[in-house]
């Protein structure tokens, strides 16, 4: 049974190969079908074990931004397969932050309202939710990771002893926490990052303003680990890469109306 992994991985590694929205290569094998339904199945999850908060004036703001950054995504990426709806739920959270899940769901916590002085702000991060979302990096990260198991388990048809499998298997383990998982999420935030400063440009945000929450974040959050130990980014190397594509994300806002969306 081991045998037949090597042809599946070299299948798959030959026809799964595609492009992210930047042109980045990547794999991803999981049907979006099935991507969709564990994202549905997780966010009612989610719905039903936390605080969903209902008040008006916080939901119509949060619809409205993740309603003009999903519009002016189509436009920004008009090839990167988008879901067919999306949904969006703030939920009762200290916590400074948002996520999202296949099929379009996005939650956001009412600490990350706390730290966003203003809807551009805001328009950051729920830009970069809907980056991870287009950019199909939760097929990508899963596809790794099923990688990764099966590559551990073709450890075993080249050692002589049980010792030894277990020693390598352990050594394999760190290195591809180190070596491939930790530095590909962080490959995957930035990309988000990027990404999600070009949809909030284009919807008419200010694009400045990405550079303000993180140092907001950079505030609120204190120490953070090793960038080499993280999956994310530490708040300096977001802010420079996000200061250095300013421009370009200027000369996108100037040519479309200002946001909507106002507190």
């Amino acid at each position: 049974m081991k045998l037949l992994m090597i042809p599946l991985l070299a299948m798959a590694l030959l026809t799964g190969c595609q492009e992210s929205p930047t042109g980045r290569n990547r794999l991803a094998l999981v049907p979006d079908a099935v991507m969709a339904d564990m994202g549905q199945d997780s966010f009612e999850q989610m719905k039903q074990q936390n605080t969903v908060v209902t008040r008006p004036e916080v939901n119509r703001l949060v619809q409205c931004i993740t309603g003009e950054l999903v519009a002016a995504a189509r436009t920004e990426y008009p090839q990167a397969p988008a879901p067919e709806s999306w949904e969006v739920v703030v939920f009762e959270a200290s916590s400074p932050n948002a996520f999202a899940l296949p099929g379009g769901k996005i939650g956001v916590h009412t600490g990350l309202l706390r730290i966003a002085e203003n809807p551009s702000q805001l328009a950051t991060v729920i830009g970069h939710e809907i980056a991870h979302l287009l950019a199909d990096h939760g097929n990508e990260r899963l596809t790794q990771q099923l990688g990764v198991q099966a590559g551990m388990l073709l450890v075993g048809l080249f050692t002589e002893s049980e010792i030894a499998e277990d020693q390598i298997q352990q050594a394999l383990g760190i290195g591809a926490q180190l070596g491939l998982t930790l530095p590909f999420s962080r490959a995957h935030e930035e990309e988000a990052d990027l990404m999600g400063l070009s949809i909030m440009a284009r919807a008419g945000f200010k694009p400045e303003e990405s550079v303000q929450l993180w140092q907001n974040m950079a505030q609120a959050s204190g120490a953070q680990p090793l960038e080499f130990l993280s999956t994310h980014p530490n708040h300096d190397t977001r802010i420079t890469a996000l200061r250095n594509q300013l421009e370009a994300a200027r000369s996108i806002s100037e040519k479309v109306p200002p946001a909507r969306c106002q507190i």
